[in-house]
């Protein structure tokens, strides 16, 4: 009816030229219900167009919405709206049919730049429910009840949002405090350090020849787990054989140097001896008090091997019954910013902060630092004997040696060298022995810590740093004064005059500690220290004679002892009269 009253409209008004003219599309009727009808594109006029004859029927869900007329996301991100509000995340790629579908050969496409463009700092997130998010760096957000407040710790990581924020109460985070989150500084998942160029493989301390071979390989792991169990036996007592040399007193003015009142190293010219066991004339008299022998400085080295990153070495000599520990010479430089998170590294371009620069600038300065808080116009303490390396015009450094003896049972009796810096008056009119060691900083910006802002307010937090960048080396100090007998230890903190001057330095304070104390404060436990000495001892004593070499590797944490043949000689052997006096200015 509406139809055809529009046709009569029109044709009674088609004399009229200001009627709108209208015409009636051709509409088709499906006699056997309802939807189109079935009639092909070869019909009459106006058909369906045989386009749309292979399209299938395409299902539909009445509950999808529509997020945007033109959707072009759904299409990439291959699960719609999921996560936004909208439901359906499938099912919006349902209608695969009506997508758009780019078939254009792409082979004749040529990149001009192809350089891959770098990802942004952050450009992944990793979102969690009931509470938690996790972000690069270990950012962990747990919520509780029952406070206010919020308290902010350090969650371990590096990058943004480092931090752990949580409050008091039941925590509901699944990750604990002491984990990192994705790609926190040390732990696993895209940390952003893989950004950056890789580490460079340390090289080893010494060439391994191709003849070496491999007898037997300790992993650090069980090496920390030895004489922490219950019943573990106690260190054994020392006995004293023998002490040579001399001591000065310390000077107590240096108890009062500050960052206020600093004092200039001073260079010493005194003579300094670093004779390996085997050429010690002493320990050659007292081969028949035991059947091992080494120095202070090699036994440190193997009771602290667990804290150490860089590759060293100790060559050990299997002479009959007997076993002898010895050091090349000039390899006991002293290491700094060993167990750093950023060690000092060749690939930076500067060799003044180069570590092998480094390690011979920190010993100077610890050679120096130990001549100069001496009282030289006091009273020396004169050993049983004379230093056995010093000529009589030469000037020596203050150096007192007491040679001890540890029966570790089992028929197992050590015999080493110790040595002494200085003697410290006490209150009670009895001298103590002292350690003298100096910590030197060299640039601010790269240790963490700076010296002149922080040591004389903030002492306890310089220490804390140089315990997390120098552990190793702190250790070794450490175990060597209590293999010494030393009751006190005096720190020195030294510093650079200019960050580019790695020749003058200046004194900006000293400490004590007691040397019992200490070890426990920095978590030196002896019973692991005596029970790593003598697991090593073990596995060199089930070794036929011979000459072996025992390695640190320098990128793995463990030991390899390696057998030397017959037939090759070690160029850097120590000799007998072995000595090192601090270099000059154009030598350094």
């Amino acid at each position: 009816f509406l139809v055809r009253s529009i046709m009569e409209g029109e044709s009674s008004s088609s004399s009229s030229d200001t009627t709108a003219h209208f015409e009636v599309p051709l509409i088709f009727e499906n006699p056997d219900g309802w939807g189109p009808i079935s009639m092909l594109a070869s019909g009459p006029v106006g058909l369906p167009d045989a386009r749309f004859q292979e399209i299938p029927y395409a299902p539909y869900s009445k509950g999808d919405k529509l997020g945007r007329a033109a959707d072009w996301y759904s299409q990439q991100a291959g699960k719609g709206y999921q996560g936004r509000g909208y439901k359906g995340g499938e099912s919006s790629l349902v209608n695969n049919p009506f997508a758009f579908k780019y078939e254009e050969d792409d082979d004749s496409f040529q990149v001009v730049d192809n350089k891959v463009a770098p990802k942004p700092y952050g450009h992944r997130r990793q979102w969690q429910q009931k509470g938690a998010y996790a972000q690069r760096g270990g950012r962990i957000v747990t919520r509780g009840g029952g406070a206010a407040g919020a308290q902010l710790t350090r969650a371990g990581g590096r990058g943004p949002g480092g931090y752990q924020q949580q409050q008091s109460g039941q925590t509901r985070g699944r990750q604990p405090a002491n984990q990192q989150g994705r790609g926190g500084y040390s732990g696993g998942g895209r940390g952003y350090q893989q950004y950056g160029p890789k580490a460079k493989p340390r090289e080893s301390s010494v060439e391994v020849l191709p003849d070496w071979v491999v007898m037997e390989q300790i992993d650090f792991l069980p090496l920390t787990r030895l004489g922490t169990e219950k019943g573990a036996p106690e260190g054994p007592e020392p006995v004293d054989l023998v002490t040579c040399g001399s001591l000065e007193a310390y000077n107590k003015a240096y108890d009062r140097v500050s960052t206020v009142s600093e004092r200039p190293l001073e260079r010493t010219h005194r003579t300094f001896y670093g004779v390996t066991t085997s050429d010690d004339p002493v320990i050659r008299r007292l081969a028949m008090e035991g059947n091992v022998f080494a120095t202070d400085a090699i036994l440190a080295q193997l009771m602290t091997a667990t804290r150490s990153s860089y590759s060293w070495d100790i060559v050990v000599h299997r002479v009959g019954s007997k076993l002898f520990f010895d050091k090349r010479e000039n390899s006991e430089y002293l290491t700094v910013n060993e167990t750093a998170a950023e060690p000092p590294s060749d690939e930076k371009g500067d060799p003044l902060n180069a570590p092998l620069a480094l390690g011979h600038e920190a010993t100077v300065i610890n050679q120096n630092y130990s001549q100069q808080v001496l009282h030289k116009d006091a009273k020396k303490e004169v050993f049983q004997e004379p230093n056995p390396f010093a000529n009589p015009d030469e000037d020596s450094s203050s150096t007192g040696y007491r040679y001890r003896k540890w029966d570790l049972g089992h028929d197992v009796v050590l015999v080493a060298r110790t040595e002494l810096d200085a003697v410290l008056p006490d209150r009670n009119g009895k001298d103590v022995y002292v350690t003298l060691h100096a910590l030197n900083e060299y640039d601010p910006k790269q240790q963490g810590v700076d010296y002149r802002k922080k040591l004389d307010m903030q002492r306890g937090a310089v220490l804390a740093t140089e315990l997390k960048n120098n552990g190793n080396k702190i250790g070794r100090w450490t175990a060597q004064a209590l293999l010494a007998g030393a009751e006190e230890m005096n720190i020195g903190f030294v510093s650079r005059v200019n960050v580019k001057d790695s020749y003058n330095h200046t004194i900006l304070g000293s400490i004590f500690y007691n040397t019992k104390q200490f070890a426990q404060q920095i978590n030196l436990n002896q019973k692991n220290m005596w029970a790593v000495l003598r697991h090593i001892i073990d596995m060199c004593m089930r070794q036929p004679q011979g000459k072996y070499v025992l390695l640190k590797d320098p990128n793995k944490p463990l030991i390899r002892l390696y057998a030397v043949p017959k037939d090759e000689s070690d160029e850097e052997d120590a000799s007998s009269s072995a000595k090192w006096t601090p270099a000059a200015p154009d030598q350094e």
